[in-house]
């Protein structure tokens, strides 16, 4: 059997084992999935009240607004879907569990984010549909680029999604504790993916585009589908279809970060 087919056959096994958690422990599913379903649809309902009063922001409508949100909520799903368990590194450290990475054949990156947990995709389904009704609110133009481009668009956002996570999660081999650092990651992609980076001060829009590029999973790409100006930093309108270039980048970045972080590891011999 070659590696490829090794590594295929861990990963269907790795989701076998993932639904039948899932319909083993059915009502912690049903309450996971009923707390995704109210947190988006109450960040949906706020743009909603806010745009009701002023029906434009920074010359976003609200139908636009739920298409950045929606863009974004796919590529945020799509990590969690698949990459949701690097989060769980610093415990593995924590544990000493990394030790049983290096004396398995198969890369540790790998075998992290396939450890089975209950990963239900749920959210992905929750962000196509969303995403379907604000393609019918925001009504862009629907062409073969759209259609090549959104699913690229989206790869591309949940590769620098996971790829941050990836780096706050490798600190962790020097720090061990990193809870700090990925709330306050986690407070900025919630908060700031939700507008168009426009409304916020250059700062912040720069440490979004190159620093935290998570205005590459929906702002950028959102400006270019909805035939908008790029007036954050006065980009071409193009700079959106480069977001799956930016997480092939951002992802080479953090793996190398990852492996630096392994070479650096000392078992805390349990």
């Amino acid at each position: 059997m070659s590696t490829l087919e090794i590594w295929a056959d861990v990963y269907k096994q790795y989701w076998r084992i993932n639904f039948l958690t899932a319909l083993e422990y059915r009502a912690n599913f049903l309450v996971w999935f009923g707390f995704t379903f109210i947190y988006h649809a109450t960040a949906l309902a706020a743009l909603w009240i806010i745009l009701r009063e002023f029906p434009v922001m920074n010359g976003w409508t609200f139908g636009e607004m739920a298409f950045l949100y929606s863009l974004w909520m796919l590529a945020h799903a799509l990590n969690n879907t698949l990459f949701l368990t690097v989060g769980d590194v610093p415990e593995h450290v924590r544990e000493g569990e990394i030790d049983r990475l290096f004396i398995r054949p198969l890369n540790p990156l790998f075998q992290v984010l396939t450890t089975p947990q209950q990963i239900f995709p749920d959210e992905l389904v929750l962000a196509i549909l969303l995403f379907i009704l604000a393609t019918i609110w925001s009504n862009p133009i629907i062409d073969i680029w759209f259609v090549i481009f959104v699913p690229l668009v989206v790869i591309g956002g949940a590769l620098i999604d996971f790829s941050i996570n990836l780096m706050i999660a490798t600190c962790a081999f020097w720090f061990v504790k990193v809870d700090a650092l990925r709330w306050v990651a986690f407070q900025l992609e919630q908060e700031f993916t939700r507008y168009p980076i426009s409304i916020y001060t250059k700062g912040v829009r720069l440490v979004l585009t190159f620093l935290l590029p998570y205005a590459f999973m929906n702002y950028f790409p959102a400006t270019f589908f909805l035939d908008k100006t790029e007036d954050a930093l006065h980009f071409p309108p193009q700079i959106g279809l480069l977001s799956p270039l930016v997480g092939l980048a951002t992802f080479a970045v953090a793996y190398s970060f990852w492996r630096v972080g392994l070479n650096h590891y000392e078992s805390v011999g349990h």
